[in-house]
């Protein structure tokens, strides 16, 4: 379990995800004829965008090279039905949810779970393209942690509901490093910390790669967007990526609900509720990174 810091905000500072039961249908809105779609999957590729291509009448939408949405679709993927796995080696009960899983470490314990598997990404991001002076995230008690002040040996220190900071150690910019900083904040932050370091989109036309839809509460969820395609009527289709709890494989999910067109969804920003493969978002709320 996630350490816990203690105080007035105690119920609020659990962050972890749970997995509810979702109505057998999407309230999204579909059209009919995406009942016509024609799929394909190249099996044997291994970057997103190159796994699954957009579906017939529909193009991808092309990101900025350099970009964060850039970044995702360009993410490499383990092998063709690659099962999902915890943090401790074992599989997960349900495997028949997924459509394919990214390249990318769990870690070695309960950590990685939902928002952390976002924070990640976005961590990762920005630490291939150097952009070093934008790491920083909050635990969910609204510390700032940066990069910078860890690498410098500052580390945090938490006493009830209080968090201190103080140098004790040299200088390490090393990758292992950088991973010791996630870790750390993988486990004080969460979908709370994570909603509020993010700007709401409510236009269906600025959904992009790397947006997110989230639930920021105790316990909450999140996905993210990992590939958009568009047709020549503006009708766009998204794939969806999430970790879970336990902390496990990032994936992305299958769409159980409209087989025709899964891995791909239809989003729609008014919506009243969206269901996912595992969750049910009872409020939609879409966000990017500032």
């Amino acid at each position: 379990m996630k350490k816990i810091i203690w105080g007035i905000t105690f119920l609020l500072l659990i962050s972890s995800c749970s997995e509810k039961k979702a109505e057998n249908k999407n309230s999204t809105k579909i059209n009919e004829d995406s009942q016509d779609i024609q799929l394909k999957i190249n099996k044997n590729k291994n970057a997103i965008k190159e796994r699954f291509p957009a579906p017939e009448g529909y193009e991808w939408v092309e990101e900025r090279p350099g970009s964060f949405g850039y970044f995702i679709e360009q993410f490499p993927l383990k092998p063709y039905r690659s099962p999902i796995l915890r943090y401790d080696g074992n599989k997960i009960g349900t495997q028949h949810l997924h459509e394919a899983v990214f390249d990318l470490d769990t870690g070695n314990r309960d950590l990685q779970q939902c928002a952390d598997a976002v924070i990640r990404l976005r961590a990762e991001y920005l630490f291939k393209t150097k952009k070093f002076d934008t790491i920083q995230f909050h635990f969910t008690s609204g510390d700032l942690v940066s990069w910078n002040d860890y690498k410098n040996g500052i580390r945090a220190f938490v006493n009830g509901s209080a968090v201190s900071f103080r140098k004790t150690a040299g200088f390490d910019d090393s990758y292992t490093n950088f991973r010791n900083y996630l870790d750390l904040i993988f486990n004080y932050a969460g979908t709370i910390s994570l909603n509020k370091e993010t700007l709401s989109v409510t236009d269906n036309r600025k959904l992009k790669t790397g947006d997110i839809l989230i639930t920021p509460r105790s316990p909450g969820h999140v996905v993210f967007i990992t590939g958009v395609c568009t047709n020549n009527k503006g009708e766009k289709l998204y794939l969806l990526g999430e970790g879970f709890t336990p902390a496990q494989s990032v994936h992305i999910i299958s769409n159980p609900f409209r087989k025709t067109i899964s891995p791909w969804y239809q989003l729609d920003v008014d919506a009243p509720e969206i269901a996912t493969a595992r969750y049910l978002f009872r409020s939609v709320n879409f966000r990017h990174f500032k």
